[in-house]
């Protein structure tokens, strides 16, 4: 083992999580390695103004937001590498991490890879993400204040974001592919009740359509629409998409020796962020299906560092 290869934490993942998982690791000096990842920042870095992460009184871009998270760890000794890992060996300690072709060695690891929004993949998608196409409601409804908005998806997450947004958009419309939900019917009532709700069924977005101004500002202005039982092609006029057909845990480095659920998403012990191999914990949304924020992400993050902290303190 080449000694500079050699860690007391790896970091896998550089979203809120891995990065606040960092900065502890690194005030208790244990010089952790982050690996960023094909995405470096994380999810955060798709979006542009992120208003709800506590203390930034004015709101910040989600890109600048991480830069500072990455800053901060630097500064207290953690070390970032764009690389992206490849294998990992949880059998025995030192664990084995391969990042680009390159062995690394460490005592624990902080698994904080994500999870990332399933999306429709039509090339338009990724043009406006951000500029009018989200992938969470929570996060991005309060721009679309008196906007009619479409939700595409069918199932409970596509209620649930449909009812959220009712509260800032002034229309909000639930766009699926079949003529029928597959949301718990307490959800499709809900929602079926909402006066500022409204369907359209048996429908695909075809295209994402938008404009871009002379300072080069993007913006959403509709969708094309193909109905999938006549093949009817529309243009449909609306201000934001909100995608809600799932997201997928980034588990599948560990498949087979992490526990997970039937989704991909890590188990983690009580209230811990232990997971079943000891030396290794679990931060972040690939962790995490139910709340999906860059606080509480940040959050788990702290606690794995704290409980890789301890840990290694146990087993010197």
């Amino acid at each position: 083992m080449a000694e500079a290869n050699f860690r007391d934490v790896i970091v896998i993942g550089s979203g809120p999580a891995g990065l606040t998982a960092a900065l502890y690791a690194g005030r208790a000096n244990l010089h952790p390695l982050v690996f960023e990842g094909q995405q470096p920042g994380g999810q955060l870095t798709i979006t542009t103004e992120v208003e709800n992460y506590p203390g930034f009184e004015h709101g910040i871009q989600g890109p600048d937001l991480m830069d500072i998270m990455r800053k901060q760890a630097s500064r207290f000794g953690a070390e970032c590498h764009f690389k992206t890992v490849e294998s990992v060996d949880l059998s025995k300690r030192p664990f084995k991490v391969v990042a680009d072709g390159t062995e690394y060695w460490a005592e624990s690891i902080i698994v904080a890879t994500g999870a990332s929004a399933k999306l429709l993949n039509i090339p338009t998608e990724s043009l406006y993400m951000g500029y009018g196409v989200s992938a969470c409601a929570t996060c991005d409804g309060f721009f679309f204040k008196n906007q009619h908005v479409a939700v595409v998806g069918g199932g409970d997450t596509a209620m649930e974001e449909a009812s959220y947004l009712t509260k800032h958009a002034a229309r909000v419309t639930v766009i699926h592919r079949r003529d029928a939900f597959r949301a718990s019917k307490v959800m499709q009532e809900r929602v079926r009740k909402n006066s500022k709700v409204d369907f359209l069924l048996d429908s695909v977005v075809e295209e994402v359509l938008g404009e871009t101004n002379a300072m080069g500002h993007k913006k959403l202005t509709g969708l094309r629409i193909k109905n999938v039982k006549t093949g009817l092609i529309t243009d449909f006029k609306c201000d934001g998409l909100f995608l809600a057909i799932g997201h997928q845990p980034n588990t599948m480095l560990f498949q087979g020796v992490l526990d997970m659920d039937a989704v991909g998403y890590l188990r983690t012990k009580g209230k811990s962020t232990a997971t079943n191999v000891p030396g290794v914990f679990a931060a972040g949304d690939v962790a995490d299906p139910t709340y999906r924020q860059a606080v509480s992400a940040a959050g788990t993050g702290c606690m794995a560092a704290i409980d890789a902290e301890r840990f290694l303190a146990e087993h010197e």
